[in-house]
Formats: structure tokens, C-alpha cells, sequence
């Protein structure tokens, strides 16, 4: 807003001189909102949600509601220069706050009267117009619902101000994209809600992302379905916390283009787009996934997913409409007030054709009505808010606004609550449960098997103590029934002595052995426990047998191995028989390569023998061939350039300078072939770069000769090499009295008006820039059109060219300067005759740090004459020089920048007057 402080700010309200009022103008009624489907006023949020799972969700989701465009007007006041200016005249509208009117007057007794949806004056506070405008958007947009903040008006008038206002400085004066950010932010939940922010501007109908300048091309999709209008190429940043978000606006805000024009002193050149996406989960019954309901099979099939709701706030900051006359632009800024003026035209159109109901409603016309498909007769909830001045001189413009605002209150919008299932919710959750009820069964799992390992394992162990003591208790028996057979044996045998010897009768004979064949009937049982022992032996041998025959397969398989290994050996045998095999002949190779750099070498002795030749028929003055011989040189030196170091390439200028001879190349500057010329002068140009060869070229010719190129040549790459090599000799003070003499600012001047390539207007342009840094040419190279062609060079744009139009233009100021404090000038400065100013305000804060540097430079310098003051002044240039000396990256130039304004009485009667302290 064109403003300075509160103390600017007046009474706009005039009662109206007519004597009869005309009623109110059929372009000025408001359509009621509709009391069964239209939004509340208030917003969204006084609604309940519901269930949006379910199908009344679902169908309000499609059918709506309807919503009318609101319009507020914004009454900017006066500023210094119309409280001047129209110091005799009357606003040219009265405002009726109360009644939500407004008055445009057409003359002392006649005014029109319109009717908004509110009206603001110019006491209203940044808080007041955020709440009236925006805020009732803002919470449709929390609630799910698609919302736009829009601002039109003419140039100065106090959109971007009502807008984009950062507030830093003072809180209350922040606008409405940071009040609308600090409401998001307190109303969502960061570990479920996200907010994403993209920043974009509309240049010359190409869309620009504001946050990354290099993606300077971003298309326009549509979804073919719905609609949608989306940005895929657009930077999108996530916002966390409200600084995040005015550190990014800040940079947007540094990218976006902007110029002085007459009505503005920095007007907006784009229309600057703010998108806020929003998403927001909605957590209800259905939707939270308790373990109960994961334990119940039954729960498990009424799960439903949860519900995230969309919305998408786009905040609008529209260049300002203006007239050329009226605005003064021209050149660059002339075609983008053409681009702004054709946009906002086809935004006017739309809005026509909308309140008309007209069956087509031209989109395609441009990018901008492409971009607000959605906020004018879409699926939005659209606030639109204009921005007029009270000066009568602008009537016809502010009755324009006016009327804009009339026609877009008859547009209606369909809002839609922008509802979905979050199905990628739901199946995150469930992989979730899904993971941990794995987990557990895995566990359970694993338990199980452990159990029934260790149950395994002891009932192995107590089979095994079974077998073990069954075993023992066997033996133990046997050994018992073997000793008492032995013993009954004895015993009978003992019997059986004794009764031979007592009695030998056949009946005790006989009597014995019935005894002795019952006693061996009772060792029945020993003779069995000796048969299952032969058993088990058969066992342990047939056992035995098996393990011999394991014994000879594993024996068979080491020797199938052994065999194995040994073809495997005799085959790394012919690998190694192989690789030696390719060794010799690498080596051949190599002795090979040996043999044809020795080739080369001799080629090489023998074209230095050549060209050693080629130097002996020069100093005898040679024909046109030897020329051919010496431009064939040349071009190897030229070669040796492009393969070589920087060092080899000195050596071997100086090695071409000694052997040639200085005169001798020089001559070639006259040679009839264009590629020897060229060369020459390339050759020149590097000896010039050497301040012991400068004195040595001019006092030979060459600086006439160069000159003579310039002006006889019309080979743009004669004109650049040619440029760079007197731009070399320009370093020194007597050379460029010499070239100044020489008509040598008229020359680079007519070659920078001919010139396209960058590269050469570089050159031009350094020279030039040399040639200012001397006290004594001052009045000569202004004369002579130095100063103008330097301005001529700017139209390339490169940032090479800038930087030396910068730094030429610092040099001529600092000349001034000097001069001025030694008293030996007077009057303005000859560069803000020539109308460098503008240029120099326009660049002050250049993002190349080259030019910016030579900029604030020369600003400071400019300041330090008083007589400069006043133009300064009124072409912007005191706000730079405030700038400079306040955030200047170089302490010396901050320094000087604040030294200026302290000691200048004319500047620090206009900080005063605008209220700066300093």
C-alpha cells in the first residue's frame, strides 16, 4: 500500500452535494445467500462434520452447496503526493460503511451508489480486513472445502499490501497470507496434518516457480475427470511453523518482478499465486483400530478405513490494472503492462460470462483464467476484494474496479467437501497389526518347538538310562546264573568223586547222574542268556560289515576328488600358459608404441626445423607464400592454446613473439586472408595482456591498426578479439588518452550498436568501462557517446555485459565524485543526464553479486554530490541508498552508503519527512 504511517490517513466519507440521489444501480444488487444450502457467513466451522464415511457423506460430497462470490472494497488513503496534487478536490467516493455502500461520484451534484458484500475504509486495520475477507475462507478450507482470497485494483492502490505484508517490523500490520497461515496452524495437528506451500508467478503469460527462479517454464495439468486444475512442476515446501513460512514468502517476494512506474514506485509486473494444500485426518469411531477389535474376527469386518479431507487455499495478488498513459511504462515495461492488461482483460470476460450465464465462458484465453477455473463458477469458496484510491484523477480506473467487484458478486459457486477415504492409513495400520500377530505366532511358535525339544530330549535321556540299567541288570544276572552253574558243576563233581570213591555201585552211578542230568536242566536259562550274546555278536559283526563298506565309498569318493583336483590343476596350468602367452604380447605392444613415439618425436624436430625456417624467410621478407607458412604457425600456436596449460600458452606467445618479431605480426593485421587477420589479432591481444608488451604494441602501430579493424571490418569475431585486445591496452593511463584521441569511444560505440554476441558486447563494454576510470576524459567520453552506449548494452541482458556496464558506470561516478570534492565540477552528474539513474535504482539489488557490488558503488558516489540529491530522490534512489546502508554484504560500501545520507541536509530532510528514522 502506497503509505508511509497512520499520519497519512483521513476521513474519506463526503456527503453528497446532489440534490436528488439516483437509486441504486441495477449492477450494484447482492444476490441473498440461500438459508438451505448456502454456507454460513461465518464459515465452515460452525457445521458438524457427521460421518463423512457414510452415504449421506458421500452424497452431500456430490450434490453441494451453493456459494455466492463475496466482494469487499478497500478504500486506500490519500498518499504525499495527491494530498498535493488534489489538495482543491473533493474524493471521488464516499463510503457508507455502515449501510455497506459506496458512492462514486460522477460530478459535484450527481454520483452512482453500489452496494458489497462489506465495505472497508481507509481506517480499517489489516486485522479487520483479514476477518471480513479471508477468515471465512481460511476455515472452509480447514473443514475440507476448496478456498481463493483474491485482490484487484489498479496499480498503487494497495493490493499487495493487504496481501503479502510481512509484518516484521510490526505485527500488526501482517497481511492476509500470514494472519491466514498462524489460523491453519493453530487449528491442525503436525503429527497427523500436513500443510504444504507452493509460490508461484504469472510473467508474461509463462508461469515462474517463485521459490527455485531456474524452473522458470511450469505447465498447466487438468484432470480429465474432475477438472482439477494442478501444477506438478511447482516447488512444494511443508510448512511447520509460521517463521518457516514468512522466510519463504520473504524469498518469494525477492524473485518476483517489479518496477517504477508513475503510479507505483515499485509495482508488481506478475501476478503473484500463493497455494496452501491442506490434509487433515478425521478420526471417528470407525476409524480408530483398538486390539479388541483385532481379537474379534466379527470386528475385524466392520473395520472401516479412516477419512482425510483435502482443501486448497490459493491466495491471489494480481498486478495492478493500469493505463499506459497514465502509468508512463515503456520498452520492457510497456510489453508487461500489455501481458497484465490482456490477462486481467480475459479474467474480466470470464467474470462476464459467468454472471450472464452464458453457455460458453471463455478459460483458454489465458493462463490466469486457466489457474482460477476453480474460483470463479467452480468448486471454491471465493472471496474477492478490490482496492481503490480516492483521487479524482483516477475516477475512470477506480469506476472500472467497481464495477469488476459488481459483476463477480453474481457469480455463483457449487462448493464441494473434498472427502476421501484413507485407504493408505488403514493398510499401514493393518501391516502394523499384521507385523505384531505374526510376531506372536512366530513366538508362540518357536515356544511350542522349544517345549517339545526339550521333552524330546528327555525322554531320550531317561530311554537311555532305561536301556543302560536294563543292560546292567542283564548282566548282572548273567553272570549270577554263570556263577552258580559253575558253582553246581563243582559241587556235582565233587558229589560224584565222593560217591566213586564211598560206594562205585551202578545204582548211586546211576542215582548221580539222574542228579546231575536234573541239575543241568535247571541251567536251561544260563545256556539261553549265552545264545542272545552270540546274537548280538552276529549283530556287532554285520554292523562292522556295513561300516567297512562306508569306509571303501568314502575312500572312493576322496580318489574321484583327488582326480578331480588333478584337472583342475592341469587346467590352471594352461591359464597360467595363457597369460604369459598375452604378457609377451602386451610387450610387443608396448615396444611397438615405443617405436612410433619415436616416429613422432622425429616429426616433431621436423616441423620445429620447419618452423624455425619459416622464421629466417621472414626476417628476409618473404613472399606471400612464407605468409601461408607464418599463418600455418599461427594456427599451431593456436592449437598448443587449446591443448595446453595457461603457462604453455604464454611461453608460447613469447616464444612466437621473440622468434617472429613483434613488427612482423603486426603486418599481418593488414593480411588479405580473414583467418590470418584473425589470428594476428588474436596473438596481439594475448601480448597485450602483458603490461611489459603494452608500450612496445602502441608505439609499433597497433593500437591504429586495431582501431582500423574496427572500423573497416564486419566480422563480428574481428570486432570481438580486436575489442578485447585495446580493452588489454585501455588498462593503461596513456593508452587511453591515446585511444580517446584516436576516435576510439565513437568506434566501440558504433561496433556495441552492431553487435549480438554477449561475448563481444563484454569486450566493448570493458573497454568502455576502462576507458572511465580517467579523470581527464570525462567530458570527452560523455561527448562522444560513451555513457549511451554503455546503456545500449543492457538490452543483451548477459550477465557478463551487466557487470562491466556496472562496474563503467562506477568508474565514471567515482571520477565525478573525485572531481566534485576537489571542486573542479559542477552541476547534476553527466550520467543522470544521460539517464542512467533508472537503471542504476532498477539494479540495486541485482541477485548478481558483480553488478550489485558496481551498483551500490556507484549510487553511493552519485549521492555524494548535493546537486544530485533531488533526482535521486525522486527517481527512488534514496530507499537504495537505505538499504545499501543497512544490509550491504561489504563494509566499506555500508560505510560510505550511511556517511552520504548523515552528511547530505537534503537527504535527511526527506527521511524526516517520510518518517525513517536515521
Amino acid at each position: 500500500m502506497a503509505t508511509t504511517g497512520g499520519g497519512n490517513y483521513r476521513n474519506g466519507t463526503h456527503k453528497s452535494s446532489a440534490k436528488t440521489e439516483r437509486p441504486l444501480s441495477t449492477n450494484s444488487n447482492s444476490k441473498p445467500a440461500i438459508k438451505s444450502k448456502a454456507l454460513p457467513a461465518s464459515g465452515l466451522r460452525k457445521s458438524s462434520p457427521g460421518s463423512p464415511g457414510g452415504v449421506t457423506g458421500a452424497a452431500r460430497d456430490d450434490a453441494g452447496v451453493l456459494g455466492r462470490v463475496r466482494v469487499a472494497v478497500r478504500l486506500r488513503p490519500r498518499n504525499a503526493e495527491e494530498m498535493v496534487a488534489d489538495a482543491d478536490f473533493a474524493d471521488c467516493v464516499e463510503l457508507q460503511p455502515e449501510l455497506k455502500r459506496l458512492k462514486l461520484r460522477k460530478n459535484n451534484w450527481d454520483s452512482d451508489t453500489y452496494e458489497f458484500d462489506e465495505v472497508l475504509t481507509e481506517f480499517a486495520s489489516q486485522k479487520r480486513v483479514y476477518e471480513v475477507v479471508a477468515k471465512p475462507v481460511v476455515e472452509s478450507v480447514l473443514d475440507g472445502y476448496n478456498g481463493t482470497v483474491m485482490a484487484y485494483g489498479q496499480t498503487g492502490t494497495g493490493k499487495t499490501y493487504t496481501l503479502g505484508r510481512l509484518g516484521e517490523e510490526d505485527t500488526a500490520a501482517r497481511g492476509i497470507m500470514v494472519r491466514a497461515m498462524e489460523d491453519i496452524l493453530a487449528d491442525v495437528y503436525l503429527e497427523s496434518d500436513s500443510v504444504s506451500v507452493s509460490y508461484l508467478q504469472l510473467y508474461m503469460e509463462t508461469i515462474q516457480d517463485l521459490l527455485d527462479p531456474a524452473n522458470d517454464n511450469i505447465s498447466i495439468v487438468e484432470d480429465p475427470k474432475t477438472g482439477d486444475v494442478s501444477l506438478p512442476g511447482a516447488t512444494v515446501v511443508e510448512i511447520r511453523d509460521e517463521q518457516s513460512f514468512v522466510e519463504l514468502l520473504r524469498l518469494g517476494e525477492a524473485h518476483r518482478f517489479a518496477a517504477n512506474t508513475k503510479l507505483n514506485t515499485e509495482s508488481s509486473r506478475s501476478h503473484a499465486i500463493l497455494m496452501v494444500q491442506l490434509k487433515r485426518s478425521i478420526k471417528g469411531k470407525d476409524s480408530s483400530l483398538s486390539s479388541e477389535n483385532f481379537n474379534n474376527p466379527h470386528m475385524v469386518k466392520t473395520l472401516k478405513p479412516p477419512i482425510v479431507r483435502k482443501g486448497k487455499l490459493v491466495v491471489v495478488d494480481l498486478a495492478g490494472s493500469e493505463r499506459i498513459d497514465k502509468s508512463g511504462s515503456e520498452g520492457h515495461t510497456l510489453e508487461e503492462a500489455k501481458s497484465i492488461n490482456l490477462s486481467l482483460s480475459a479474467l474480466g470476460k470470464c467474470i462476464n460470462a459467468l454472471a450472464e450465464n452464458s453457455a460458453h465462458v471463455p478459460v483458454r484465453d489465458s493462463k490466469l483464467t486457466r489457474l482460477l477455473r476453480d474460483s470463479f463458477g467452480g468448486t471454491a469458496r471465493t472471496s474477492l476484494i478490490i482496492t481503490i484510491g480516492p483521487s479524482p484523477r483516477h475516477r475512470g480506473e477506480t469506476a472500472s474496479t467497481i464495477m469488476f467487484g459488481q459483476r463477480a458478486m453474481k457469480v455463483e459457486n457449487m462448493l464441494k467437501l473434498k472427502e476421501e477415504f484413507d485407504y493408505k492409513s488403514l493398510a499401514r495400520r493393518l501391516d502394523i497389526q499384521l507385523d505384531k500377530l505374526i510376531a506372536e505366532n512366530e513366538r508362540q511358535q518357536k515356544a511350542f518347538e522349544d517345549e517339545i525339544e526339550r521333552v524330546t530330549i528327555d525322554a531320550k535321556n531317561k530311554i537311555t538310562e532305561a536301556q543302560r540299567n536294563y543292560e546292567d541288570a542283564l548282566e548282572n544276572e548273567r553272570l549270577k546264573y554263570q556263577k552258580d552253574y559253575m558253582e553246581s558243576i563243582k559241587k556235582l563233581e565233587e558229589k560224584w568223586v565222593m560217591n566213586q570213591q564211598k560206594q562205585g555201585s551202578e545204582r548211586v552211578s546211576v542215582g548221580l547222574k539222574n542228579d546231575s542230568f536234573d541239575r543241568l536242566s535247571n541251567g536251561k536259562r544260563p545256556m539261553v542268556s549265552t545264545a542272545e550274546e552270540l546274537a548280538d555278536v552276529k549283530k556287532s559283526l554285520e554292523k562292522e560289515i556295513q561300516l567297512r563298506k562306508v569306509a571303501e565309498e568314502e575312500v572312493n569318493n576322496l580318489k574321484s576328488q583327488l582326480a578331480h583336483w588333478k584337472r583342475s590343476e592341469a587346467s590352471g596350468n594352461s591359464e597360467i600358459l595363457r597369460l604369459h602367452k598375452m604378457l609377451e604380447d602386451e610387450a610387443r605392444q608396448k615396444e611397438k608404441l615405443e617405436r612410433d613415439i619415436a616416429i613422432l618425436q622425429t616429426q616433431l624436430l621436423q616441423l620445429s626445423f620447419e618452423a624455425d625456417e619459416t622464421t629466417r624467410k621472414l626476417d628476409r621478407g618473404g613472399s606471400g607464400k612464407v605468409l601461408g607458412n607464418l599463418d600455418s604457425l599461427v594456427s599451431g600456436v593456436r592449437q598448443t592454446q587449446l591443448t595446453d596449460s595457461v603457462n604453455e600458452d604464454k611461453a608460447s606467445i613469447a616464444k612466437l613473439f621473440e622468434q617472429v618479431g613483434l613488427q612482423k605480426i603486426l603486418s599481418l593485421l593488414e593480411a588479405e586472408d580473414a583467418d590470418v587477420r584473425i589470428h594476428a589479432v588474436k596473438v596481439v591481444a594475448n601480448l597485450a595482456a602483458e603490461e611489459t608488451n603494452q608500450q612496445k604494441i602502441v608505439e609499433a602501430g597497433g593500437l591504429t591498426s586495431l582501431l582500423m579493424l574496427l572500423r573497416s571490418s564486419e566480422d563480428e569475431t574481428m570486432h570481438r578479439v580486436a575489442a578485447g585486445a585495446i580493452a588489454n591496452l585501455a588498462m593503461n593511463e596513456t593508452n587511453q588518452e591515446l585511444i580517446m584521441a584516436h576516435g576510439g569511444i565513437s568506434l566501440l560505440s558504433m561496433t556495441a550498436a552492431n553487435a549480438e554476441d554477449p561475448q563481444t558486447l563484454r569486450m566493448v563494454a570493458g573497454a568502455i568501462a576502462n576507458l572511465c576510470g580517467n579523470d581527464k576524459l570525462q567530458t570527452k567520453l560523455r561527448g562522444e557517446g560513451g555513457i549511451k552506449a554503455l546503456l545500449g548494452m543492457v538490452r543483451c541482458g548477459h550477465p557478463d555485459v551487466l557487470a562491466q556496464v556496472a562496474r563503467g558506470i562506477a568508474n565514471f561516478a567515482k571520477c565525478e565524485s573525485r572531481a566534485s570534492t576537489q571542486g573542479t565540477k559542477n552541476g547534476r552528474s553527466l550520467l543522470i543526464e544521460d539517464g542512467t539513474l533508472p537503471w542504476i535504482v532498477q539494479n540495486a539489488n541485482n541477485e548478481a553479486s558483480p553488478i550489485r557490488r558496481h551498483v551500490e558503488l556507484a549510487l553511493c558516489h552519485l549521492a555524494q554530490h548535493e546537486v544530485n540529491a533531488k533526482d535521486m530522490i525522486s527517481g527512488g534512489a534514496l530507499w537504495e541508498l537505505v538499504r545499501i546502508s543497512r544490509d550491504c554484504s561489504r563494509e566499506d560500501i555500508r560505510t560510505l552508503a550511511r556517511r552520504t545520507l548523515t552528511s547530505s541536509p537534503i537527504f535527511q530532510a526527506e527521511l524526516r519527512r517520510l518518517r525513517i528514522d536515521y
